[in-house]
């Protein structure tokens, strides 16, 4: 079953009136969820008859939410109470016990949104909430993979450039690429692009970025491919606050159904809150002990962080190199409990020329399939099928090529 992806919930109000402690320890422990960092919540106690004497005299927010077990009577009585105070727009979710379609008709009936059965769980839940701003918000909503070097030098761009490529060429994805690396991005070289506009043009006007703005920022790189380039200008600092690249993230994840963030190696607000938004995160790591300490902090943090996704994924780099002391593979792994996604050999030639003439890994060497069997896992679709040539085509062709004279 195909997961589903989810946008982070819009900047909106919530609050929670709860009967039971268990409710609403489960919903404080939901704020915790990447998808659930932009809201305003707050939690109340006393159910339905506190919601109700809550907005006698205050204005409702975007969302109220109401865990009950009152009789049927009871719940339809007050939530026709609560309707009369309730401000335009404001949209309200039932938790109940029963699992009762004549209830949930009612509910409906008298413009209640949701009504959710206990036990609950986180991701139902969040995508309970993602639902009520359907209309407004996103309805295609794109992957983030975020790739992110253990420690600086260990080959996390180039991975992430060749492995978009890879996706966009080879497994037939469409996707884009944002170099985050002010200053020093390499996407531009390994792609061989020298774009007039970068994301350094965007950067006065982030919490204004549309798709038009998006549009502008994207160069083609082929069929599939678009590249969103780092300014490598050292003519002034690059200093961004925690959610200053939240708008430009949701804008492209709407537009592209798979988005490849190459994230310098800088542990700030704005990288850290990145890491942490991404749908899948791909660390890159060389076989020493600073990057196994460093991956294994970074992990730490990540799965505190997203306590409802996946754990990161590894990508171990740079193996085999002559003369210099590794910790092995099976070593690393153990130690950080992660099978790597893919080992990839030190081959200074190949990775060399590949830098050297803007190209990718694939186009030097056809036959290597390090970055396809990576592409294949992280969108979970093999190499696209070339159509098979028929021993008749050479006759067609000249056939095309006598009505077109």
């Amino acid at each position: 079953m195909k997961e589903r992806i989810l946008a982070p919930l819009p900047r909106v109000s919530i609050q929670v009136f709860c009967e039971s402690q268990q409710v609403a320890s489960f919903i404080q422990e939901l704020t915790k969820d990447r998808r659930m960092m932009r809201i305003q919540l707050k939690i109340h106690m006393g159910g339905i008859d506190a919601a109700v004497e809550a907005y006698r005299q205050a204005p409702t927010p975007n969302v109220i939410i109401i865990e009950t077990a009152s009789t049927r009577e009871h719940l339809i009585n007050q939530l026709d109470v609560l309707a009369e105070y309730c401000d335009s727009g404001t949209k309200v979710v039932v938790i109940g016990k029963s699992n009762d379609i004549v209830l949930y008709r009612e509910l409906r009936a008298r413009g209640v949104s949701e009504y959710l059965v206990q036990p609950l769980q986180p991701i139902d839940f969040i995508s309970a909430l993602s639902d009520l701003f359907g209309e407004t918000g996103v309805r295609n909503i794109g992957r983030i993979l975020s790739f992110f070097g253990a420690k600086g030098g260990v080959g996390a761009s180039t991975i992430a450039h060749n492995v978009a490529w890879t996706m966009a060429n080879q497994t037939n994805t469409q996707a884009s690429v944002l170099d985050l690396d002010f200053g020093f991005g390499t996407a531009g070289l390994n792609f061989n692009q020298d774009p007039s506009v970068t994301l350094g043009d965007v950067l006065r006007n982030l919490d204004r970025v549309d798709s038009n703005t998006i549009d502008r920022l994207l160069v083609s790189c082929g069929d599939k491919l678009n590249l969103a380039v780092a300014p490598a200008l050292l003519d002034r600092t690059y200093d961004f606050n925690e959610g200053d690249f939240d708008q430009l993230l949701d804008a492209v994840r709407s537009l592209v159904p798979l988005v490849v963030l190459d994230v310098p190696h800088v542990w700030s607000a704005w990288s850290r809150r990145t890491l942490v938004a991404s749908d899948e995160l791909i660390i890159v790591a060389a076989p020493d002990l600073a990057n196994l300490r460093n991956a294994r902090n970074i992990i730490d943090v990540m799965r505190n962080a997203r306590p409802n996704d996946q754990a990161p994924k590894l990508i171990l780099n740079m193996t085999n190199v002559q003369k210099r002391p590794e910790i092995s593979v099976e070593d690393f792994s153990r130690a950080l409990e992660l099978t790597p996604l893919s080992v990839i050999p030190y081959d200074a030639k190949l990775f060399g020329t590949a830098a050297n003439n803007g190209q990718m890994i694939s186009e030097v060497d056809q036959s290597n399939k390090t970055f396809q069997q990576i592409a294949e896992a992280l969108t979970g679709k093999a190499e696209a099928e070339k159509p098979k040539k028929s021993f008749l085509d050479p006759f067609f062709q000249k056939l095309s090529k006598s009505k077109a004279s």
